[in-house]
């Protein structure tokens, strides 16, 4: 009739009029406990929450609407009764517009007490696999499962572009304990854009925040996380998988290879390739070269190109500018397919403070310390991760394993860690709190670096970690359970400054640094060493490692080519930085491709040549890598020549294989009828030697080898006469009396 005013709806008393405005605000500590549906004293009643709604029916699964909910509030608060429980979905009406609702309310939790229990104590290996955001089925429906580590705040919210960014709806429901905040949300699956809306413990709204834990990330300068599958990819790298479980990695070849995905080589108008070009043009390169691994710096997510991965802020997130993680887990497969490892670049050192990232995520120091002379980086300006606690070091270590596991990852080079060490690292005094008993020790860092590699080797057994550790800490690759970090190796900082030192003095005056070749043999077996000439040794106005070489340009590329044989011939595993295997001239620069265009040119050629030959002969002959590490495979031959600048040594594997002899003459005078002391007798053959026409050398040698005369020399009852070319590296294997 007209005229006749509509009934009021039957009261809800839950929704006070504190209650509502908490709802439709979206600060309501627990929506989970009112929303959805729920069995009260006056039957079963749903409650939901639609902004922009005027009219909302509850409609069965099977398409029949089984009651209508009142408006309780403008905002787009509904409540009303329904005969009996069941699953439903919300029809939504506004004006002649109406849309389906699957209100993320009326789904359970997806994580369990296990989950709890493993969280709660720092151990849970899988934190990936609960945490982040999952497309999952969920009580027979499909959506995501999000899940964030938040336990200082008042209020966590999922926004993303399912719901407008509108942080009121969907308010996460607190696991109790952990800290953990979690939601189902249905209808939405991968490539979802999504972020977290945090409302501190001090009421404070905070920035948006990505997810510590999402597995994709949209391209700088945005900054959300995208819904991501990494668990679904096929491998076809069953037999490389095996395989390395086999054999011990100190006594087999580990000839590396390391690039910035970014810059080694760019497409015809100057971009990025993707995954899947560097699968087909960067993994049959290092494979025809001869490197057994490929190490790529940080693939991370990382807002700014400049600090080329170093500072990350998505962990578990493959960085967008070459692809998603289905490409780039392609791309590892690529790898194992051509017999090339792939190690990462590994940041648990720092993390930058951008507003977006893991700084202060919950309004509180969670990640870092609150103490700056305990949690900021001078030298970075970034955050130091608090090692002391466990939900923090539970973080780091299953993000390694999430590598290992859903990557195939072969190995982690764990940058940085010196400054993990010290609490002192980079600060005056006054500057840095002091450990417990008084000392500069970093004790926390120290148990969770054990603690990271002991699970590492446990875990995944053919894997290996890698140290740059640039201080004499002891055992750094010694086992853990023997006092050691637990490393498998650990870069040679000592050795690849003082040779550089060396190869940068003019050759007169080279005999007053000899010990700069020599002293890193006081040494060299106290670790499992790798020889490191990385990307760091080539930008910053360090210059190029050709222009470090003095003398006009033949000198140049000689005194490199005499280097890089030693380097190969030296005890340590190898590392070389992408570029230098053809002498590029200039700096490394992150915004560029290298110079490809210097192959035309022959003396570029011939330095690739020789890495190339070098990189052959090192896995070919076993006396170059199987005892490496092992003070039982290297014996000085000639150590005092400094008036020559000429060094000599011996390398031995296990008993059944040929030694090998190398001999370095860094001067540009050749030296004829060279007396040299052999541990064998009879016939060496010269199998390298970096002065041959092939290399653009002078050809200055022995015409394929010596035969050793019973004249004693450098402490051996035989020796040969040799010819030693300039500035040149010679290799003699030994084949039979």
């Amino acid at each position: 009739m007209p005229g006749r005013k509509r009934p009021e709806p039957p009261a809800d008393a839950a929704l006070t009029r504190d209650v509502v405005e908490a709802l439709v605000s979206g600060r309501h500590a627990d929506p989970f406990a009112l929303l959805g549906i729920h069995d009260e004293a006056d039957g079963v009643r749903v409650r939901a929450f639609i902004p922009g709604a005027e009219r909302v029916e509850v409609v069965a699964r099977n398409g029949r609407t089984v009651g209508t909910l009142s408006r309780r509030h403008a905002a787009g608060l509904f409540s009303g009764r329904i005969a009996r429980r069941m699953r439903y979905v919300l029809r939504a009406h506004r004006g002649r517009d109406r849309w389906i609702v699957d209100d993320a309310y009326a789904y359970g939790p997806v994580l369990g007490p296990m989950d709890d229990w493993l969280m709660g104590e720092g151990t849970h290996a899988s934190l990936y696999d609960r945490l982040g955001a999952h497309p999952l089925e969920h009580e027979g429906t499909n959506g995501v499962h999000f899940a964030v580590w938040a336990p200082n705040a008042r209020r966590v919210a999922v926004v993303g572009d399912f719901n407008r960014w509108d942080g009121r709806r969907h308010v996460m429901r607190l696991r109790f304990g952990t800290g953990v905040w979690e939601i189902f949300v249905p209808a939405i699956g991968e490539g979802t854009l999504y972020k977290y809306e945090i409302v501190g413990a001090d009421g404070e709204l905070l920035p948006l925040k990505s997810d510590p834990v999402g597995f994709g990330a949209e391209l700088r300068p945005s900054t959300a996380s995208i819904v991501r599958r990494t668990d679904r990819f096929t491998w076809t790298d069953q037999a490389w998988m095996s395989a390395r479980e086999r054999g011990e990695r100190r006594r087999t070849p580990l000839s590396i290879y390391e690039v910035h995905l970014g810059s080694w080589r760019r497409g015809y108008h100057g971009e990025w390739l993707s995954y899947d070009d560097l699968a087909k043009t960067l993994v049959p390169y290092a494979a025809e070269m001869g490197f057994t691994h490929i190490e790529l710096l940080p693939v991370t997510e990382h807002p700014l190109d400049a600090s080329w991965g170093y500072q990350p802020i998505g962990l578990f997130a493959p960085t967008s500018r070459f692809g998603d993680p289905a490409a780039f887990a392609r791309f590892v497969d690529r790898c194992h397919g051509a017999g090339l490892g792939v190690i990462v670049d590994w940041v648990p050192a720092h993390f930058p403070v951008d507003p977006h990232g893991l700084a202060r995520f919950d309004g509180t120091a969670l990640y870092e310390h609150e103490d700056p002379r305990l949690g900021f980086h001078p030298d970075w300006n970034t955050a130091i991760f608090n090692f002391g606690r466990r939900e923090v070091v539970n973080y780091l270590i299953a993000n390694a394993l999430y590598w290992l596991d859903r990557f195939h990852i072969d190995g982690l080079r764990v940058d940085a860690v010196a400054s993990m060490l010290y609490l002192d690292y980079s600060r005056k005094d006054g500057e840095w709190l002091p450990n417990k008993h008084g000392g500069r020790e970093n004790l926390e860092a120290v148990d969770f670096l054990r603690r990271l590699n002991a699970t590492v080797y446990a875990r995944h057994p053919g894997a290996m970690t890698i140290a740059e550790e640039s201080t004499a800490w002891p055992g750094v690759s010694h086992p853990a359970y023997a006092g050691g970090l637990g490393f498998g190796f650990k870069w040679n900082m000592g050795w690849m400054h003082d040779t550089l030192q060396y190869m940068g003095e003019d050759p007169v005056h080279r005999r007053w640094h000899h010990d700069k070749m020599t002293f890193g043999l006081l040494y060299a077996f106290s670790e499992n060493f790798v020889l490191p000439l990385s990307h760091d040794e080539v930008v910053h106005g360090k210059r190029s490692l050709l222009d470090k070489m003095p003398g006009d340009a033949w000198q140049r590329f000689a005194a490199l080519r005499a280097y890089y044989a030693l380097m190969w011939a030296y005890p340590g595993k190898k590392l070389l930085f992408m570029g230098q295997e053809f002498a590029q001239g200039r700096e490394w620069n992150h915004d560029r491709s290298l110079d490809w265009d210097l192959l035309e040119q022959a003396p570029h050629q011939a330095v690739q040549a020789l890495v190339r030959d070098c990189n052959r002969l090192y896995r070919s002959e076993r006396a170059l890598h199987e005892r490496d590490c092992e003070g039982e495979g290297f014996r000085w031959l000639v150590v005092d020549d400094a008036a020559h600048s000429i060094f000599a040594w011996a390398r031995f594997g296990a008993a059944d294989a040929p030694p090998v002899v190398a001999v370095a003459n860094f001067t540009p005078v050749p030296r004829l009828r060279y007396r040299l002391g052999l541990p064998h007798a009879g016939r060496w053959r010269e199998i390298l030697n970096s002065d041959a026409t092939a290399f653009g050398g002078s050809n200055v040698g022995n015409a394929g080898g010596v035969d050793t005369e019973p004249v004693p020399a450098h402490g051996h009852p035989q020796s040969a006469v040799i010819t030693l070319p300039p500035l040149g590296t010679l290799w003699l294997a030994h084949a039979g009396a």
